[in-house]
C-alpha cells in the first residue's frame, strides 16, 4: 500500500509540473522574459514552501545543520533549476507542451540512468540492465510516437 501512494505522489509530481510549465509559459510569453519568470515562480515557490513549512514542519530548523551543509549546495540546485525551467518556458511555445514534456523527461531519464550508474551526485548506484535499457528505448520509441504526426 505505501508504494502505491509512492508512486501516485510521483505521478502527481509530474502532473503538476506539467500544469506549472504551462502556467509560466503563459506568464514567460506575457513578460517576454523567460527568466523574469522562472524569478517569479521561484520567489512564489519560496512562500508557499514557507508556508507549508510553518504549518507543517516537524521542530525547528536546527542552525549547527545548516553551517555543515556545503556553500555551493545553497547555489547550484538553483542554478540548475533556474535554467532547466528557463528552457521549458523557452521552448514550449515553439514545440508545444507534450513534445517539450516529452523531451524533457527522456533527458531527465536518460541522464538519471547514467548519474545512478556511475553514482554521480552522491546518489546510490543502480547499475543499467537490459531492462532499463528496454525501458529507455520504449519511451524514446513512444516519445517519437507522440511527436510525429
Amino acid at each position: 500500500m505505501k508504494l502505491i501512494l509512492l508512486y501516485t505522489l510521483a505521478f502527481m509530481g509530474g502532473v503538476f509540473l506539467a500544469i506549472q510549465a504551462g502556467f509560466n509559459t503563459q506568464l514567460s510569453t506575457f513578460l517576454k522574459q523567460p527568466v523574469l519568470a522562472v524569478i517569479t515562480t521561484s520567489v512564489a515557490s519560496a512562500f508557499f514552501g514557507s508556508i507549508l513549512i510553518l504549518t507543517l514542519g516537524k521542530g525547528q530548523i536546527q542552525l549547527n545543520i545548516l553551517r555543515q551543509v556545503p556553500t555551493h549546495l545553497w547555489f547550484v540546485g538553483g542554478l540548475f533549476s533556474m535554467a532547466g525551467i528557463s528552457l521549458y518556458f523557452y521552448t514550449i511555445p515553439q514545440l508545444g507542451i507534450a513534445r517539450m514534456i516529452t523531451l524533457g523527461l527522456f533527458g531527465q531519464i536518460f541522464f538519471s540512468l547514467i548519474a545512478g550508474a556511475f553514482g554521480w551526485l552522491n546518489l546510490p548506484v543502480e547499475p543499467i540492465t537490459t531492462r532499463r535499457l528496454i525501458g529507455v528505448i520504449a519511451m524514446l520509441l513512444g516519445i517519437i510516437l507522440i511527436n510525429t504526426k
